[in-house]
């Protein structure tokens, strides 16, 4: 397929953030192996790919109404301010919600599901485990079966026009998904939250966050061995290095990870006295509480016992962040 029949942009959502190194790196040895002091930065962007007769988005970013997390220090991944909601920035670049056609979902996680809501006429292709998990029904939902035979090294993928691959990747979630368009010869591979940060693929690193651990660690070793026999474009959500990437075409090179760039000035706020799942999205809202788990409203966060864990995604209190 010729450049001038697919482009790909990143859909720039929030800006400024942080993650912390224990964070990013420490899925297998602990984040406690880690400094403390080294950040990485932080983004939210997901990706739209333009084939000339189709809109096709990958992930959805973060639902309208989710107020902005208030990082402090003990904050381990803070995704930054908003820049503008999911729908704004794609119509910034030209597209509105009636022309997307299909959606292809990484994972079930509201940064990356949060306005499926908005694209009611687009086929949205999901994992069977996340559409479940997000209890997702209609007849645009396509739960895929990831039938059409091994992508590469990858053993599993669906084929969803020619040059644009979903393909199983376990780990991250049960259910979870990597996409690969292919543009001149060049991989461009958006994949979710494989690694939160490039320089954790360049160190061969696991984030803290998964739901398997050694599905989680059979995906990374299948993308970095991808990576090293194919030209490929790293496409990241949580880092700003995706969208550097996608602009300069900078073909990853394992051997020879850049000099991270230094986390700029947060910006901090005033909290509210909500808390956001930095993992999920779910916001726990004292007024409301979590009457399902037996807290009633009115529970600060402060006063939610030791054990209780978020509703959504069962991470435990330390992956909340203000808002």
């Amino acid at each position: 397929m010729s450049s001038g029949q697919m482009k790909i942009q990143a859909v720039r959502l929030y800006e400024k953030g942080f993650m912390t190194q224990g964070f990013a790196m420490g899925g297998e040895e602990g984040p406690e192996a880690f400094d403390p002091a080294v950040k990485y930065r932080s983004s939210l962007q997901n990706y739209v790919i333009d084939t000339g007769d189709e809109v096709i988005l990958v992930d959805t970013g973060m639902p309208l109404e989710t107020p902005d997390a208030v990082p402090d220090d003990k904050t381990v991944i803070y995704m930054g301010s908003r820049v503008e909601d999911y729908v704004s920035s794609l119509k910034d670049l030209g597209y509105t919600p009636d022309q997307v056609t299909r959606i292809l979902i990484t994972h079930k996680h509201d940064d990356h599901t949060g306005e499926i809501r908005s694209f009611p006429n687009a086929k949205v292709y999901i994992s069977p485990e996340d559409a479940d998990a997000l209890e997702l029904t209609g007849d645009n939902i396509i739960r895929v079966s990831y039938s059409d035979g091994p992508y590469h090294n990858f053993p599993a993928c669906t084929k969803i026009r020619d040059g644009i691959y979903l393909i199983e990747a376990k780990g991250h979630t049960k259910g979870n998904s990597i996409v690969v368009a292919e543009n001149d010869g060049v991989y461009y591979m958006m994949h979710g939250d494989i690694t939160y940060t490039d320089e954790a693929l360049y160190a061969n690193k696991l984030s803290v966050v998964y739901e398997d651990r050694a599905a989680a660690r059979e995906t990374l070793d299948r993308i970095r061995e991808f990576i090293s026999k194919n030209p490929t474009v790293y496409l990241s959500t949580h880092t700003p290095l995706g969208p550097e990437n996608l602009e300069n075409r900078k073909i990853i090179d394992l051997a020879n990870p850049p000099e991270s760039i230094p986390v700029g000035e947060i910006v901090y706020k005033t909290a509210t006295g909500k808390y956001i799942c930095s993992i999920c999205g779910y916001v726990y809202d004292p007024a409301v509480g979590d009457p399902k788990n037996g807290i009633p409203p009115g529970t600060a966060f402060e006063d939610l016992p030791d054990d209780w864990h978020c509703p959504r995604c069962k991470n435990d209190k330390t992956k909340f962040n203000r808002a």
